[in-house]
């Protein structure tokens, strides 16, 4: 874990934090974990966001783009002391007042959920890393006297299992959310057994009985990214879609420069033939690849090979006319494309942005990856009605801009 707090330490990737928590827990050093557990209106950072904070005050993630991390760094101290996790509301709404030393105007109101940070989290972080569909369900309030704020349990979608023995209607109310959030990656805050049917968000208590409001939070593995080619333009492509929580991999077709030295920010760095790429990477609905090897027969061969698995992505870089000529050569070999093999090719790569420098056009890619990853289509967002992302509006109001 980084030894500062400067700026740097706030904007990392998911990966990242993740990375910081094992070390933490590892090394036995007294820390916590600060999670958003709801949001009303807008804000910066959504449900799910982390950040964990040492006793000492080193931080690594962020919760919003600056406005409470202070004070979450001090509030962690106190936790880290006592050993007993809260929640804490912030409300950024109001502009008039000096708020939290400057009027922030977010917009929103945030409950951060600040919890001791120990090896009863592993099984969360070790989900992540291997890709596990975990669910982790954490207490966040209530009037039970069986389970109290940081109590906490995970659904295993393997085994459709819960590891705690919970109250029996709490895992049942609480059984479907978890096994949608393992899936999806999703995170919210539930009210369950108190008669809510698991399905708000308020305290739940409409018939009187003990509720609890849990927040049910997915295991979201990073996306990974695999690049073809090794080539002087494969490095700022590397960098930022690393910095935008992509776990990316080099496959080089000329193992000389298929290094670690040379490519030091990829998570692995592997060489092998066009057609072996199949043996060389096991491919799945999660992985994205990017072919850019410069070479237009064993970009052709690799093209053809990852239309054999089940990714969703396939950016191959050049001008139109090159596929066109790749198709050609396909075609007098009596391979033709079908209509959904067709819509998993992107080509030429990369969202127009209008730039041609070698990180303009990595910014270029990572920004068309990043919006196929999250179901969106490219736009600008001012031009996008409604909110940028779901939300619930604030408490009161009539509507939501």
């Amino acid at each position: 874990m980084s030894t500062s707090t400067d700026e740097s330490d706030w904007s990392v990737p998911e990966a990242t934090v993740m990375s910081a928590a094992r070390e933490l827990i590892e090394a036995g050093r007294p820390a916590v974990l600060a999670t958003i557990v709801h949001v009303e209106g807008s804000a910066y950072r959504r449900p799910g966001a982390k950040m964990v904070v040492a006793a000492d005050g080193e931080g690594v993630g962020s919760i919003t783009a600056g406005c409470l991390e202070d004070e979450v760094v001090t509030l962690a101290r106190e936790v880290a002391e006592t050993g007993r996790a809260r929640v804490e509301t912030y409300d950024l709404t109001n502009d008039d007042e000096d708020v939290w030393g400057l009027g922030v105007g977010c917009n929103g109101v945030l409950d951060v959920l600040l919890e001791p940070l120990d090896e009863s989290y592993l099984p969360a972080v070790e989900a992540f890393e291997s890709g596990t569909k975990r669910a982790v369900c954490t207490v966040v309030d209530g009037d039970r006297s069986d389970l109290a704020v940081g109590d906490r349990t995970f659904y295993d979608a393997g085994t459709e299992a819960f590891s705690s023995a919970w109250p029996d209607r709490v895992c049942d109310e609480l059984r479907d959310p978890a096994a949608r959030a393992a899936e999806n990656g999703d995170s919210n805050a539930i009210a369950v057994g108190g008669g809510s049917g698991g399905s708000g968000s308020g305290d739940g208590s409409e018939d009187g009985g003990e509720s609890v409001r849990v927040f049910v939070d997915g295991v979201r593995t990073p996306p990974e990214l695999v690049v073809f080619g090794t080539g002087h333009d494969i490095g700022p492509l590397v960098d930022l879609a690393t910095k935008n929580d992509f776990r990316v991999t080099v496959l080089g077709f000329r193992g000389a420069t298929a290094t670690t030295e040379r490519f030091p920010g990829a998570h692995d760095v592997r060489s092998t033939s066009p057609v072996n790429v199949r043996e060389a990477y096991d491919f799945d609905e999660n992985s994205y690849c990017v072919v850019m090897s410069h070479n237009f027969v064993d970009d052709r061969l690799a093209l053809d090979e990852l239309l054999e698995t089940p990714v969703p992505y396939i950016g191959l870089l050049g001008p139109g006319k090159r596929f066109e000529e790749m198709r050609e050569e396909f075609a007098a070999e009596g391979r033709t494309f079908t209509a959904t093999e067709r819509e998993r090719i992107y080509t030429p790569i990369g969202l127009d942005l209008g730039g041609e420098a070698p990180y303009q056009i990595a910014h270029s890619i990572v920004a068309e990856l990043l919006a196929v990853h999250n179901d969106r289509e490219p736009g600008h967002l001012s031009a996008r009605e409604g909110p940028i992302h779901d939300r619930a509006p604030l408490a009161g109001a009539e509507g939501d801009d």
